[in-house]
């Protein structure tokens, strides 16, 4: 990791990481709450005991350990881009329209904010745009898209304060920036 975090210091090139709360959640729900992972209002802070910061989210949680993870291979300037984040509908613990539409609105919502360690406007990307149902692997991978392949909405979304009603040709939806 050390040459890789170099590497992309010298090069001003930014680290593009793919951040699933729900792959931690699902994996661990006795111990991780669905409030906090997926950007809920009074979900119970934690506290880091060794910088002091507190994560309200767990989207928070997990971009700052790069950081952190960034600081002490000696590149603490490289920029974390959210390079894919998404919950499921369907197929798995929790995976309900409902938690996939707090997840995603909560994520368009927080980007602007940062997270405790980086405070600011954040680049992430919302995976996916379409379910693809075609998809081999875990029921969830095939359900993590804002729309169906028929290009209905799985669930209202909102995007900077205009709902998002019709689909473009791409499997991802950016916001935020740098």
């Amino acid at each position: 990791m050390v040459d890789i975090a170099r590497h992309l210091a010298s090069t001003s090139a930014p680290l593009l990481a793919n951040v699933y709360p729900y792959f931690a959640y699902s994996s661990n729900p006795r111990d991780i709450k669905l409030d906090y992972a997926t950007f809920q209002p009074g979900a119970t802070p934690v506290r880091d005991a060794g910088t002091g910061l507190v994560y309200t989210n767990l989207f928070n949680a997990m971009v700052d350990a790069m950081y952190f993870a960034l600081e002490k291979a000696g590149a603490p300037g490289v920029r974390v881009v959210v390079s894919e984040s998404g919950w499921p509908s369907a197929g798995g613990l929790a995976a309900t329209p409902e938690n996939a539409r707090a997840y995603n609105q909560g994520l368009i919502n927080h980007v602007a904010h940062g997270t405790p360690k980086k405070p600011g406007p954040m680049e992430a990307y919302v995976f996916a745009m379409f379910n693809e149902n075609q998809k081999p692997g875990a029921e969830t991978e095939r359900h993590f898209g804002l729309f169906y392949p028929n290009k209905t909405p799985v669930y209202p979304i909102n995007f900077a304060g205009a709902t998002l009603a019709a689909a473009n040709h791409t499997n991802s939806y950016g916001f935020g920036g740098h």
